[in-house]
C-alpha cells in the first residue's frame, strides 16, 4: 500500500544512524587495498603450493602437461567453446585449424595465447578472444627413488629444484652415492628446448638431453648452484647408492664396507681403519689393490700398495672406487716362527714341571 504525503510527518534520518554510516563507510574503504594485496595479480586469490615451487617468471601456474584435459572458451563462438585432450605428443587438434598447435609444457595462460596466435595466422578468427582451464591431469608429478628416507611420488604443478625435492623426500640415505640421475619427461624437454631457442639458439641444434647426472657432493657440500638443476612434472630423479669395497687378508677384520661419497672419500687408509688395522703377521708393503677392469687379465688390475709407507706418512693415499678389493697377505715365515717359539714354550713348560713332579 502506497502511504501519502498528508496522513504522517515527513522522514527524517536519525543524527545517529548517520554517524553509523559514516563511520562504516570509512572502514570499508579502510580495508580494500588490504584486501587487494592479498589477491594475485592475475585476479585470483595466492594459493600456497605446499613447499613446491611454481614456474617462475614464465608464470606462477600449472605447467601443461600430455593427455592432459582442457576447456578452451572461445568467446562469442559456442561451437570451438568445448573439452580438448591433449595427445601423448604434447599437441591439441583446433577447429579450423590445419595443423595441431602445440601446448604442452606451457601454462594455461600461455596456450590461450599460442591458439589465439595460430587462429589470427590462419585467418579463422579476427580477433579471438580465448581462455584455456586445465580440467584433468595425471602427470603433475615427479618420482623420486635410490638413498632417499622416503621415496615416492611428489606432486609438482610447475617446476622445482633439486635441492628442495630432496628435502621434500626426507634427505638421502646414509647409504647415498655421489650422484643423482635426473630422466627428463615430455614436460621438461620442451620448457628447456624453449629456453634454449628464447636465447638465440635452435632447438635443432642443441637437443635437450634425455637424463641428467649431477654430483651430490657439489650440490650438498660445496653448494653449487650450478648443481641444483629444475625438476619438471613427470621427471624421473634416482639417487644413486653407493657401491662397496673388500677388505681381505691379515688385518684386524675383514669385509666389506659401504661407500658413503656423498659425504667423504674411501680411501684405503680409511678402509684399513674400518677393518681394524693390520695383522701381526700382515705384509704392509707387499698389499694389492684388486680393481674392476674389463681391459685387463682376468677383468682385475692389480695396483700394489704399500700400506706401511702409507700409515708412516711416507706415501700418499689412494681413494677407493666401488667394488675394489684391499688385499693384505700375510707373513708365512713370521706365522712360522712364531708357531715354533710356541711349541717350544710348550715344551719348556713341560720339561719344568717333568722335573718337578716325584
Amino acid at each position: 500500500m502506497e502511504g501519502r504525503a498528508g496522513d504522517r510527518a515527513p522522514w527524517r534520518p536519525h543524527p545517529g544512524a548517520l554517524t553509523i554510516l559514516l563511520a562504516g563507510l570509512l572502514v570499508l574503504a579502510w580495508v580494500s587495498p588490504a584486501a587487494a594485496q592479498e589477491t594475485s595479480p592475475g585476479g585470483g586469490s595466492s594459493q600456497s603450493s605446499g613447499g613446491l615451487e611454481r614456474p617462475g617468471p614464465a608464470g606462477e601456474e600449472t605447467l601443461i602437461s600430455p593427455t592432459d584435459l582442457l576447456f578452451i572458451q572461445v568467446f562469442d563462438v559456442a561451437e570451438m567453446t568445448r573439452e580438448y585432450r591433449v595427445s601423448e605428443s604434447g599437441r591439441i587438434d583446433f577447429p579450423l585449424l590445419t595443423e595441431p598447435v602445440e601446448v604442452a609444457g606451457l601454462t594455461a595462460e600461455q596456450a590461450a595465447q599460442a591458439i589465439a596466435q595460430q587462429c589470427k595466422k590462419a585467418g579463422v578468427l579476427s580477433r579471438p578472444q580465448i581462455s584455456v582451464t586445465i580440467r584433468e591431469s595425471r602427470l603433475h608429478a615427479v618420482s623420486i627413488a635410490g638413498a632417499v628416507r622416503s621415496p615416492q611420488m611428489y606432486p609438482v604443478f610447475g617446476r622445482i629444484s633439486l635441492q628442495d625435492l630432496l628435502l621434500q623426500a626426507g634427505g638421502v640415505a646414509d647409504d647415498a652415492g655421489s650422484t643423482v640421475t635426473i630422466a627428463r619427461g615430455d614436460v621438461s624437454r620442451r620448457v628447456l628446448a624453449a629456453q634454449e631457442g628464447s636465447a638465440g639458439q635452435p632447438a635443432s641444434s642443441s637437443p635437450v638431453p634425455d637424463t641428467v647426472t649431477v654430483s651430490l657432493r657439489q650440490l650438498l657440500q660445496k653448494g653449487d648452484a650450478s648443481s641444483n638443476v629444475y625438476v619438471y612434472p613427470g621427471d624421473h630423479v634416482i639417487v644413486d647408492r653407493a657401491g662397496v669395497v673388500y677388505v681381505v687378508g691379515a688385518v684386524g677384520h675383514a669385509g666389506a664396507f659401504a661407500l658413503s661419497e656423498a659425504r667423504q672419500e674411501m680411501t684405503v687408509l680409511r678402509a684399513i681403519a674400518l677393518a681394524g688395522y693390520l695383522g701381526p703377521f700382515a705384509k704392509g708393503k707387499k698389499a694389492i689393490l684388486l680393481r674392476p677392469n674389463p681391459s685387463a687379465p682376468g677383468g682385475k688390475e692389480q695396483i700394489p700398495v704399500n700400506l706401511t709407507a702409507m700409515l708412516k706418512r711416507g706415501a700418499p693415499d689412494r681413494t677407493m672406487q666401488s667394488n675394489d678389493i684391499l688385499f693384505v697377505p700375510d707373513s708365512n715365515i713370521l706365522k712360522a716362527l712364531h708357531r715354533g717359539a710356541d711349541a717350544a714354550t710348550m715344551a719348556s713348560s713341560y720339561l719344568a714341571v717333568a722335573a718337578i713332579a716325584p
